[in-house]
């Protein structure tokens, strides 16, 4: 049976991998980026499957238009994929406002525009999913991605809430975590000046392995396209998907130490109850 599939910043990384995966199996994609032209040649390979529109998507009224759109064209949208994102390396003094505006207006905002314009289609035909795509800095945190882990974590509890509203409706939404990966997205990281007094401390050290290479990237992308669409295919609905050995690791440690910090502070919690007069 054929999936149609509308999937968020195509023109590289998990979007384009995924967009290629799904059209090689004989899948639909309506597919947004910012250059339409970037997928031409897959267009040209897959026809009338593939189904193409400019889109940034913090741009609310696009986003409905385009969305309203694909439905149109397609009839339906079976699996909506929210993969739109931009980086920012920066210590947090470091960063411009406007690479701030920009990361939360696209990875917080552009995701929630998305997700706020598919839900009446999804809910009138009563079925569908939205696999969000964050990152293991949605549940852990990084050295020189302060801005980056606030859109992640906002768009986690955004996430996590939508999932409980829609689950009556017969819809389920999962949070994809991949760690780090070679994807690209790496190089299309924006930076801003460095500061020297960042450099002997974590962010520093943190940037110099980036700059030197020696940042591990231990994920296979394939890989991580692979084990999102083998999700949906099995039916499963997790609320999150960590994908990668960093990000299983990663997030299972925060979960820990959260945990113990919040218990270490149960007396005093318990201490503010309001007793009976």
């Amino acid at each position: 049976m054929t999936t149609t599939w509308f999937v968020t910043g195509t023109s590289s990384g998990f979007g384009r991998l995924l967009t290629e995966h799904l059209l090689a199996r004989g899948d639909r994609v309506a597919a947004t980026l910012r250059r339409p032209e970037a997928l031409e040649d897959l267009r040209a390979q897959h026809g009338d499957r593939l189904w193409l529109a400019q889109l940034d998507v913090t741009d609310a009224r696009a986003v409905r238009r385009v969305v309203d759109a694909a439905v149109e064209a397609l009839g339906t949208i079976d699996v909506v994929v929210n993969n739109a994102g931009y980086g920012v390396f920066a210590a947090v003094e470091e960063a411009s406002d406007e690479q701030v505006t920009r990361v939360v207006e696209t990875n917080l905002l552009g995701s929630i525009h998305v997700v706020r314009a598919v839900l009446p289609h999804l809910r009138a035909q009563g079925r569908g999913r939205i696999l969000q795509v964050s990152s293991a800095g949605g549940q852990t945190t990084y050295p020189n991605f302060s801005y980056y882990h606030a859109s992640k974590w906002g768009i986690e509890g955004f996430c996590e809430t939508v999932a409980r509203e829609i689950a009556p409706f017969g819809l389920a939404l999962t949070i994809v975590e991949p760690g780090a990966t070679p994807t690209g997205f790496g190089a299309s990281l924006q930076t801003a000046p460095v500061m020297p007094e960042y450099e002997h401390t974590p962010a520093g050290a943190v940037r110099r392995a980036v700059t030197e290479g020696t940042l591990a990237l231990p994920n296979d992308p394939q890989r991580v396209v692979e084990a999102m669409v083998g999700l949906v295919d099995s039916g499963a609905t997790p609320l999150r998907l960590p994908l990668g050995s960093d990000a299983y690791d990663d997030v299972r440690a925060a979960l820990v130490a959260r945990l113990a910090e919040h218990e270490a502070h149960r007396d005093v919690a318990l201490s503010v109850v309001a007793r009976p007069a």
